[in-house]
């Protein structure tokens, strides 16, 4: 089940529930019994390592497509 993250509008507490995405949009009470609250967009980490590195551009200056003259 997903989890959403919620801030409260009254007293500034940041939470978290889980729920299903069909109820995503509903409203939220924080913990301490406050209605007034906005759903937080998160970032979410797919894959990949932190030390992962985009492979070198190849050397002789040709650019791809539009740096190496074909558009045009």
């Amino acid at each position: 089940m997903p989890r959403y993250e919620y801030r409260c509008r009254s007293c500034g507490d940041t939470f978290e529930l889980n729920r299903p995405m069909a109820e995503s949009g509903d409203p939220a009470v924080c913990p301490a019994g406050h209605g007034d609250t906005v759903k937080l967009l998160s970032t979410v980490a797919v894959g990949g390592s932190a030390s992962a590195s985009a492979p070198a551009p190849p050397s002789g200056g040709g650019g791809g497509c539009c740096g190496g003259g074909c558009c045009g």
